[in-house]
């Protein structure tokens, strides 16, 4: 008995391999952790593989096992490499986007890839599949005549001329603007990914519906020629439970008065994906008044997007489709002003997008998308001292399998509708590429595993569609790198991020400008971290001391004993001359961490608008959700006049100048 069920784990174990399961991982200490049997099956059977038995994870095994025998959805390779196929050929040819067809070199099962980056169809021998070829790197941001700097911004958080609850694409065309003629090249925003429609309580743009479409409540009619919202307003504090419903309610008013010749042809724009998307949508906004959250609370007949009950509503309600797929349009057409509005004042890379790690299980991609998503997992982080139980987001994503089987389609959708932003992107969590942190639905955060993704097949789409936007690649690497991640996405020159709080020697004190690495993007913080006033008043510890978030055994006093010598080590890297400021004198701290950044070889500087005005609160505390108001705060001022003060004009000279100064790299 003994024996056979040791035999079953070694078949559980190899079922886990043979999937990209996991089973030991090192912790961010370095030490070796083990993933529980059960735990592992759990993740197994999520995944669609039966573990009950040894023979059902015998027959599993060999349905794993075999698909790597067959000819893959999609082959994706490097110009020039040598591909090892399922089976020997002796004829290869592919078409490209243009309807060339050219001969590749095959012999037996090696195929030489001797082509430029792009798309194919390759054909072997009567059998036929995609081909991605991946040029070597992502383009760098133009390092002459000088390096460039930009700010990163919280849309909502921007103040128009005009009264509003929250900033919208019309704000950030203004201020796009504005630092553009402030002399910046980059604005940074905030994930504009779909929410659900008109709903007040989930907002953070982390948590998103979709990531194929776009959050329709940032759109402005203005900016299409269309009569403007209504003025109204807003809070101190964003009020997204009312402001929202409200805006929905005022974007029906929009779409009521379009001329119906102009209904009529933005209806006729898009692919079956987007009128997907609309469709879940209305069916949301037809659902959510009797408490469904998402297409798991439908009635079952609507599960199924392509089922007669969803086809039907659709063809009943087709006005109430034709109003999302306007506001997906304005949407659209808001933010491809914006990035006009950067381009013509003069920035360099103008908008850089932000891609989510995951999105909604309840959501609109999680529904259009099941055959690619993850079912039954939800992604997270393990354990660490930081968060000893662990981090559940409640968000899920692709399956590594469903990638491979729809020749990455969804994924390639996803990064272009990212890219679409403008001139870069920025990928959140890009460890994701590599590994999952995936927990079973309804388990414990510490029962999950790490699942594996096509690293290198990602990275190299990655770097092919950045390559055809001709924009950057920022990889959010904050934390313990995988293995080999790091010398991946440096080779193909996507640029890390470092950021001043993380940026410290072996003995905890601040590194020197000067030692940053060119190939990365410097950050005087991020939407998560403590702005640099904040830290330099203690603010963050306020924060920890009024949510009992200290570290275990550490009081206020101690915390403030701790922050007061870091405050000598910071002082130290920034300024060897002059006296160290007092705690509540942070201005002077702020005007020398954004000389620091600049002065780095990085080749992009990104400050946050929070430290550019040298406010003291952040966007986001992580790890809270009505303790903090997250992703509520906003400006008070419309950033033309902001930067017209003293305070943040001086620092946009300071950068100016410092980023005219140093040597630039090349790629």
């Amino acid at each position: 008995m003994r024996e056979a069920k040791e035999a079953a784990m070694e078949q559980l174990y190899a079922m886990a391999r043979a999937s990209g399961v996991a089973r030991e991982w090192t912790d961010v200490e370095g030490r070796r952790q083990v993933v529980g049997d059960a735990a592992l099956a759990a993740v197994l059977a999520a995944l669609g593989h039966e573990t009950a038995s040894e023979r059902q994870i015998l027959r599993s095994l060999a349905l794993v096992q075999e698909r790597h025998t067959v000819l893959p959805a999609m082959l994706v390779a490097d110009a020039g490499a040598v591909i090892t196929l399922p089976f020997a050929a002796s004829r290869a040819e592919i078409t490209g986007e243009d309807g060339v067809t050219s001969a590749l070199a095959v012999d037996g099962d090696r195929l030489t890839v001797i082509a430029p980056p792009g798309y194919y169809h390759l054909a072997l021998d009567g059998r036929t599949t995609r081909l991605a070829v991946a040029p070597p790197h992502c383009p760098l941001p133009r390092q002459a005549p000088r390096r460039p700097w930009g700010v990163s911004v919280q849309i909502p958080a921007l103040k128009g001329a005009a009264p509003s609850p929250f900033g919208t694409f019309g704000e950030l065309a203004a201020a796009a603007r504005a630092f553009g003629a402030a002399g910046a090249d980059a604005l940074a925003i905030n994930p504009v990914h779909a929410l659900f429609p008109g709903n007040g309580e989930g907002y953070s743009p982390y948590s998103p519906s979709s990531r194929l479409f776009l959050n329709g409540a940032l759109g402005d009619p203005a900016l299409v020629g269309l009569p403007p919202f209504p003025s109204a307003e807003g809070e101190p504090l964003i009020d997204w439970p009312s402001a929202l419903p409200r805006r929905l309610a005022e974007l029906r008013n929009v779409f009521a008065a379009l001329d119906p010749d102009r209904r009529v042809t933005i209806a006729a724009e898009g692919d079956e994906m987007l009128r997907r998307h609309a469709l879940f949508d209305a069916l949301d906004c037809h659902f959510r008044p009797s408490g469904a959250h998402g297409w798991r609370d439908w009635p079952a007949a609507f599960h199924d997007p392509a089922g007669e009950a969803a086809r039907r509503f659709g063809a009943e309600n087709a006005d109430e489709i034709a109003f999302h797929l306007f506001v997906q349009w304005l949407a659209r057409q808001g933010l491809a002003g914006a990035q006009s509005a950067a381009k013509d004042a003069g920035m360099a890379i103008g908008l850089i997008g932000d891609l989510a790690v995951g999105v909604d299980p309840s959501g609109s991609d999680a529904w259009s998308l099941r055959h690619a998503m993850l079912d039954g997992l939800t992604i997270g982080a393990p354990p660490d001292p930081l968060g000893p139980l662990g981090q559940n987001w409640s968000i899920t994503g692709f399956s590594p399998d469903g990638l491979r089987q729809t020749a990455y389609e969804p994924w390639i959708a996803m990064i272009r509708a990212g890219l679409a932003a403008g001139g870069g992107l920025r990928i959140d969590h890009a460890f994701g590429l590599a590994r999952l942190w995936v927990i079973p639905e309804g388990g414990a955060t510490k029962d999950g595993a790490y699942l594996q993704y096509p690293f290198d097949d990602l990275v190299r789409l990655a770097a092919l569609e950045a390559h055809r936007a001709n924009a950057l690649v920022i990889a959010e690497d904050l934390g313990t790198a995988p293995h080999g991640f790091t010398q991946a996405v440096t080779q193909r020159q996507m640029l890390g991020m470092r950021v001043l709080w993380f940026e410290r020697a072996a003995d905890h004190g601040f590194i020197g400008a000067g030692d940053y690495e060119p190939l990365s993007t410097a950050m005087t913080g991020t939407h998560d971290t403590v702005t640099v006033a904040g830290w330099w008043r203690g603010r963050d510890l306020d924060w920890a001391e009024k949510l009992g978030r200290l570290p275990e055994g550490t009081s206020r006093a101690d915390g403030e004993a701790i922050r007061e010598w870091d405050r000598g080590l910071l002082w130290s890297t920034l300024d060897h001359t002059a006296p160290r400021p007092a705690p509540d004198d942070p201005a002077p701290v702020v005007d020398a961490a954004i000389a620091h950044i600049a002065r780095t070889p990085s080749c992009l500087a990104l400050v946050s608008l929070e430290d550019l005005l040298g406010d003291e609160e952040q966007p986001n505390l992580p790890g809270t959700i009505a303790e903090h108001p997250n992703w509520q705060r906003r400006c008070d001022t419309p950033i033309a006049k902001l930067l017209a003060e003293p305070a943040p004009a001086r620092r946009c000279t300071m950068l100016n100048e410092a980023r005219s100064n140093g040597d630039a790299i090349t790629g």
